[in-house]
C-alpha cells in the first residue's frame, strides 16, 4: 500500500530522533499513528530522544495550562455576566425607601459606632471609599438628611501626606472643607513606612443625630429577631 522507499525514510528520521508528529510533518504523511509506529518498529534513538521528549512535554503541557487558564477566564466571565444579570433585576429595589433603610442599618450594624448616653453624634469609618458613598447616600435617602451635620475626620499614618488624602476624600465625599476635623495621625506608625501606596487612610464619617442613629439600631435589632424567630440557625 506503501512503498518502501517511503518506509524507509520514515525509519532513517526515526533514527535522527524525529517525533511521529515531526515525521508526518516533514513526509507530508496522512497515515495513522499506529501505522507509523509499526514502520519504525525496532529503530534505535539516539541518546538524546529521551531529553528530547521531556522537553517537548514541558512546552506542550505548558501549552496546555495556558489554554486551559484562557477557558477558565472565559467561564469565569460568563459566570460573572450572569450573576451581574441576575442582581441587575435587584438593584433597583435600593430606591426603595424601605428597602435602602434595611441596608443602611445593616451597614450600620457592622460598621457603625454603637450608641452610648454620651454624646449625640454616630459615626463609621472606613478605609474603603464605597462604604463611605452607601454610608451617605442612604443616609440622604431614609432621612432628612442635614448635609451641616456631616462632619469627616482622616485618619491615616505618620508618613502619609494629610493635605492629599483630605483632597482625595473630599471628591469622594462631596462635604465642604470646612466640614473636615483635624486629620488624626496614627502614633503607632511613626518611623514606619506605609507598604500600601494606594492606601488613603480611613475617613471617619459623624453624623450629628442621635435619633437617626437609634432608629438605625432599633431596625437592625427588629430585623435580627425577625429572622432569630422565623428561620434560626442550625447547628
Amino acid at each position: 500500500m506503501y512503498p518502501p522507499s517511503l518506509i524507509q525514510k520514515a525509519r532513517f528520521l526515526r533514527s535522527k530522533g524525529k517525533t511521529y508528529k515531526e515525521i508526518k510533518q516533514m513526509l507530508k504523511l496522512k497515515v495513522p499513528k499506529s501505522t507509523l509506529s509499526y514502520w519504525v518498529k525496532n529503530v534505535s534513538l539516539p541518546e538524546d530522544y529521551i531529553k528530547k521528549v521531556v522537553k517537548l512535554n514541558r512546552i506542550n503541557l505548558n501549552k496546555a495550562r495556558l489554554i486551559a487558564l484562557k477557558a477558565n477566564k472565559i467561564k469565569r466571565q460568563i459566570f460573572l455576566f450572569e450573576i451581574n444579570k441576575r442582581n441587575t433585576l435587584i438593584v433597583n429595589s435600593i430606591f426603595k425607601s424601605e428597602t435602602a433603610k434595611i441596608a443602611l442599618a445593616m451597614l450600620c450594624l457592622a460598621e457603625a459606632k454603637k450608641y452610648t448616653s454620651k454624646g449625640s453624634s454616630f459615626n463609621l469609618g472606613n478605609s474603603d471609599p464605597r462604604i463611605i458613598v452607601i454610608f451617605l447616600a442612604l443616609l440622604k435617602k431614609c432621612f432628612n438628611f442635614n448635609p451641616e451635620k456631616v462632619r469627616c475626620t482622616v485618619q491615616c499614618r505618620a508618613d502619609q501626606d494629610i493635605e492629599e488624602l483630605e483632597k482625595f476624600w473630599r471628591n469622594v465625599t462631596k462635604v465642604p472643607e470646612k466640614l473636615f476635623y483635624k486629620a488624626q495621625i496614627d502614633p503607632r506608625t511613626i518611623g514606619k513606612p506605609t507598604k500600601k501606596k494606594d492606601y488613603k487612610g480611613v475617613l471617619k464619617v459623624d453624623y450629628l443625630d442621635t435619633k437617626v442613629q437609634l432608629e438605625l439600631e432599633s431596625l437592625a435589632n427588629l430585623v435580627y429577631n425577625q429572622l432569630q424567630s422565623k428561620n434560626g440557625p442550625e447547628v
